[in-house]
């Protein structure tokens, strides 16, 4: 099946902040959404997530419309729910209100039921030294693996 082959990443989000926690949410979308979705045709690139009356709605995540639609088809930059159990809701919401911390989506992917699912994770945005930090780090390590490869 092609549906289990859809892994949308946001390859941005672990240079610009510092994973806390990570959760699993469905999405609540459209029949044209998903089945754009199933093309492969979304981005969740400069998205992010926030709390509206107690629901937490992804933001800015673009699904492109359904090459086969009429009329019907769906708006590319709406806000979409995202859906968690209310424990898990209470906890992200209290963290994101009392630390100031941000909800950041980094892979939307299609499970084995077929089912959209997105990986949400608590995150910290990095300072500047941090991000410089990451880019050496990443540098030394892609020397390391130069150096063992040349004498295996």
């Amino acid at each position: 099946m092609n549906q289990n082959k859809i892994n949308i990443l946001n390859r941005k989000a672990k240079f610009e902040y510092e994973f806390l926690d990570k959760y699993t949410a469905g999405i609540k979308l459209a029949g044209t959404e998903i089945k754009a979705i199933r093309e492969g045709k979304a981005g969740i690139a400069e998205s992010f997530c926030e709390f509206n009356n107690g629901e937490l709605f992804v933001i800015n995540m673009h699904i492109d419309e359904y090459s086969h639609a009429t009329y019907f088809n769906h708006n590319p930059k709406s806000e979409r729910k995202l859906l968690l159990n209310k424990k898990e809701l209470r906890k992200l919401e209290k963290e994101v209100r009392n630390t100031g911390l941000t909800i950041i989506p980094t892979r939307l992917f299609i499970n084995d039921r077929g089912l959209a699912k997105l990986d949400i994770v608590l995150a910290r945005g990095k300072k500047m030294y941090d991000k410089r930090e990451t880019i050496k780090d990443r540098d030394n390590k892609r020397a390391l693996d130069r150096i063992k490869k040349n004498y295996k």
